[in-house]
């Protein structure tokens, strides 16, 4: 059965958050903010709950892929041209929650977001914050099916998209979907690197 792929809608967030978290358990860049594993699923659920409440849910280019019982399996949080960076506002309303996500490691989260910021591209983009899958939900091609669906969005539209690859593992299969490699973003202090990558439309 095709893997259904649709907007999400406030009451999916904390399901999304879990699927998420579950995903980024492992990813270089959350353990480094996150280094405790045993507190790694419980802080990234929260982070990710107020990344998609407070930013990404407004944007319209948050979706989620469901299995055939309707499970929640995985995400892709996109932000559209113009987007990416949360507002002031938002951040003040969001940072309560991303506190009590990163705990004392607070500090090397701003580290972090500032890292990829300062790297973003200035040329209008579709951007793809986040995009991972449950382990229920790997390899039942809803990763692809998530891409896709905004992919397409993208070459209607003319529009380039990128994202940062955080682990280079994942570089290959993102040149499947025509991304290429651009550069590096090294977080400071002896924190991982991540790979920019720019799609131009098909």
């Amino acid at each position: 059965m095709a893997a259904v792929v649709r907007p999400v809608t406030r009451p999916d967030i904390p399901a999304l958050s879990r699927a998420l978290a579950e995903a980024f358990d492992d990813d270089p860049v959350m353990s480094w903010m996150l280094p405790d594993a045993s507190k790694r699923p419980a802080g990234l659920t929260r982070l990710f709950a107020a990344e998609i409440r407070y930013h990404h849910l407004s944007g319209g280019g948050a979706e989620l892929a469901e299995s055939a019982d309707g499970t929640i399996v995985g995400g892709a949080l996109w932000d559209p041209p113009g987007r990416w960076k949360q507002s002031a506002f938002d951040s003040f309303l969001s940072l309560p929650t991303v506190a009590r996500a990163l705990g004392r490691y607070l500090r090397v989260g701003a580290e972090v977001s500032h890292a990829l910021e300062s790297a973003h591209p200035t040329e209008p983009h579709w951007y793809l914050a986040t995009i991972g899958t449950s382990s229920a939900g790997r390899g039942g091609g809803y990763g692809k099916a998530l891409l896709n669906s905004r992919l397409s969005r993208c070459d209607a539209e003319a529009a380039p998209a990128y994202l940062e690859s955080s682990k280079h593992a994942n570089i290959p299969y993102y040149e499947r979907f025509g991304f290429e490699v651009t550069g590096e973003i090294v977080i400071p202090n002896g924190g991982p690197t991540l790979w920019k990558m720019w799609r131009n439309p098909r």
